[in-house]
């Protein structure tokens, strides 16, 4: 999975790891806003890094949460998706709008590569075939609101994304990109 090969997502090992990932999830969710070290402690043991000064706001979504690492000072704002199948490394002093996504995972565009022949899933198999690759996300970086984040891409330090962007390519640092799928506005 981690070298962007096809794998099984329902592979016992990954399933024990995505159940662990929604117990702590849901324990997060349910310290007071006001138990900072808790909170700390729970994230950090969801997730695979945590640096200091670093502030989720619940629901926080993870599929195993092993592979996300957030540097110091971040803030990531209600409701951000991280289907981290791969690494997410998310720099330091950044902040993730409500809604953001960051998407590791994908899937062979024709359906026939896509879909398992039924003998397989019927044998216990996927149904579907996935792949990750890697998203590096620099330091100082504003994904603003619903910004979508897709496999493979790296965003250089200072960028802003705009609201609603969609992110399919590499993105030099100290731009402003927006649009689906994001294009360089301008540089900062």
């Amino acid at each position: 999975m981690l070298a962007g090969e096809l794998y099984d997502s329902r592979d016992p090992e990954l399933l024990a790891a995505a159940h662990r990932a929604r117990r702590l999830m849901a324990e997060y969710r349910s310290v007071p806003s006001t138990e900072a070290a808790e909170r700390t402690r729970v994230l950090r043991e969801l997730l695979g890094e945590v640096g200091d000064g670093v502030w989720v706001e619940p629901p926080l979504y993870v599929d195993y949460g092993e592979n996300v690492s957030i540097g110091w000072g971040t803030f990531v704002n209600v409701g951000c998706v991280f289907v981290d199948g791969n690494a997410i490394g998310v720099g330091s002093q950044c902040l993730l709008g409500p809604g953001v996504q960051l998407v590791t995972a994908s899937h062979p565009l024709r359906a026939e590569e896509r879909v398992s022949p039924p003998e397989e899933v019927a044998a216990g198999g996927n149904p579907y075939r996935t792949s990750t690759a890697p998203i590096r996300i620099g330091d100082r970086v504003w994904l603003g609101a619903g910004a979508i984040v897709l496999p493979g891409v790296t965003i250089g330090d200072g960028v802003t994304v705009a609201a609603g962007a969609v992110v399919t390519a590499d993105v030099p640092p100290n731009v402003l990109v927006g649009g689906v799928p994001a294009k360089v506005i301008r540089e900062l």
